[in-house]
């Protein structure tokens, strides 16, 4: 899909402060650092439209992307970071679970990972949930690029097992210094955008 247009459109932390929901939206969820932002960045082809930080647990707010005007991308804040205080981990789960909850327009949701380690127990729970609330089960595996081939395909393997991935074909390796998979991911969330837009 081409990018004709895309902005930052809303910042929010509560409900009332989404965005209409007048688009299909694509979430992003993750661990703190896993490369969200990153990612996002290169779905849009931009470079710093969303705000990257080597420090994790830098995304707290929902950040709301509208593409051409006809989708979102939304980037979820990070989970699993140990470092954050009890209050501040409290705060952003449930910033990320009213939102799960309650947005009508979540036409998918996509768990990123690192494909250098076998996912977290926060990573299983969070794609157990992704799949049992009935989306595709969709996983971007960043990071790519520090893996050699045959690395790739044992991490991949690892990956499936351990988030019990029904096919292979969900998962995709992803390199911010490649773009790898970019493509593919852009008409894979077009179609969707078709699909929910033809039976709205």
């Amino acid at each position: 899909m081409k990018i004709k247009s895309c902005e930052l459109e809303k910042v929010a932390v509560k409900q009332e402060q989404y965005p209409v929901a007048d688009v299909p939206e694509f979430a992003f969820c993750g661990r703190s650092n896993v490369g969200k932002s990153s990612f996002i960045n290169a779905m849009l082809g931009r470079k710093n439209l969303a705000h990257t930080s080597g420090k994790p647990g830098k995304t707290r707010t929902i950040n709301f992307y509208r593409i051409n005007d006809m989708l979102r991308l939304v980037d979820l804040p990070g989970y699993g970071y140990a470092v954050a205080s009890k209050k501040d981990q409290d705060a952003w789960a449930k910033t990320i679970n009213d939102y799960l909850a309650y947005r009508e327009n979540l036409a998918e949701l996509i768990l990123l990972v690192d494909i250098r380690h076998e996912p977290s127990a926060q990573d299983k729970e969070m794609y157990r949930w992704i799949v049992e609330s009935g989306y595709a089960g969709m996983i971007v595996a960043t990071k790519a690029d520090k893996l050699s081939k045959n690395q790739r395909q044992k991490a991949i393997s690892v990956i499936r097992k351990a988030l019990d991935v029904e096919y292979k074909e969900l998962i995709f390796p992803y390199s911010a210094v490649t773009r790898e998979n970019i493509d593919v991911l852009w008409d894979e969330l077009y179609q969707m955008t078709l699909y929910h837009k033809n039976n709205d």
